[in-house]
């Protein structure tokens, strides 16, 4: 098969589309023919050699994909050859195949293409499993989304409206604004012109948001405390601001507030397969009924990732970046 491999860490053009070996399913593994893959941060992280993959995933970048089960690994059940799915993965997305252990699979939803299915397992599980399963969002609360229109901020606002919350926004221009509001964002926040404190105060009364969603890290990380109400719960999901920040820990006290940080990809199986089935189950329903779509910005071939890798680093882009394997124009 040809997958993207990168040889030596470097910009976009370090990608290099080149034959390897076929992956073969092990042990309640599956093979998966790959249709469409999307582009996530994490993976320009790994071609500037700043972000290896776990031990014994693929070497090669990619952390959702969409496609046709091609074979089953010894011990699966509940899957067939030929099944349509999207996976998320540990790794090896930008490739004609990837094997994916069978618990991070999940069936395309009813009335989404296989192409497009590729833009929710990483977004998905990412937002459900951090603004959900462990900061609690709750009805008639506020959530603050940094960067909302990206992959996961687009897929956090609608998630947050169908439970009933109430969402702020920040963001660049007003052209992504505009896309927010259009998805449900109540509270549209220019970061380039705004103080987002200052703006989540007055709309919401001094209160604050309940629940952060953020993105930068070191850079927002005493701003986002200073921003959440009592009670509030901050999750941090990014590092685009940096690694070391200063916590002002009476601020944190005094509101009885709470700091969490996570990642997906070097989870154990079990974590995963945990938050894969609560997506399953939770926002799978929405989905299918229209509820929520992934926003799909643009799509270009698997072979030209890079193209793909440039888009996502100027930021020109809302929602989600896809690349077209082989195997979707065949």
């Amino acid at each position: 098969m040809y997958a993207i491999t990168i040889p030596e860490a470097g910009g976009p053009e370090a990608l290099v589309w080149a034959e390897v070996p076929d992956p073969v399913p092990g042990e309640g593994e599956v093979l998966v023919e790959v249709v469409a893959a999307a582009v996530n941060r994490a993976d320009l992280l790994q071609r500037q050699g700043f972000y290896d993959p776990p031990p014994g995933a693929s070497p090669y970048p990619g952390l959702e994909c969409s496609g046709r089960i091609a074979a089953l690994g010894p011990g699966v059940t509940g899957w067939s050859v030929g099944d349509e799915v999207c996976a998320l993965l540990s790794g090896g997305g930008y490739a004609e195949k990837v094997a994916v252990p069978a618990g991070q699979l999940l069936p395309v939803p009813e009335g989404l293409s296989l192409r497009d299915a590729a833009a929710l397992p990483e977004v998905t599980c990412t937002v459900w499993s951090n603004v959900f399963m462990v900061a609690g969002l709750r009805p008639g609360e506020t959530l603050l989304v940094h960067g909302g229109s990206s992959g996961i901020g687009t897929m956090a606002i609608q998630l947050a409206k169908a439970v009933g919350a109430k969402v702020a926004v920040t963001a660049g221009t007003r052209e992504k604004l505009d896309r927010c509001a259009e998805l449900g964002a109540d509270i549209l926040i220019n970061y380039r012109e705004q103080d987002f404190v200052e703006e989540i105060a007055k709309a919401t009364d001094g209160a604050g948001a309940d629940v952060i969603l953020d993105n930068m890290g070191a850079k927002y990380l005493d701003r986002n405390v200073r921003a959440l109400a009592v009670n509030g719960r901050l999750a941090i999901i990014g590092m685009q601001g940096g690694i070391k920040g200063e916590l002002n820990i009476a601020t944190l006290l005094n509101k009885r507030a709470a700091v969490s940080a996570t990642s997906l990809r070097a989870r154990p199986l079990s974590e995963k397969a945990a938050i894969v089935a609560a997506v399953r189950e939770h926002v799978w329903p929405l989905v299918a009924d229209g509820h929520v779509r992934p926003v799909v910005d643009r799509a270009v071939p698997l072979a030209e990732a890079g193209d793909g890798h440039r888009v996502l680093e100027s930021s020109d882009h809302i929602g989600k970046v896809l690349l077209l394997a082989p195997a979707a124009t065949a």
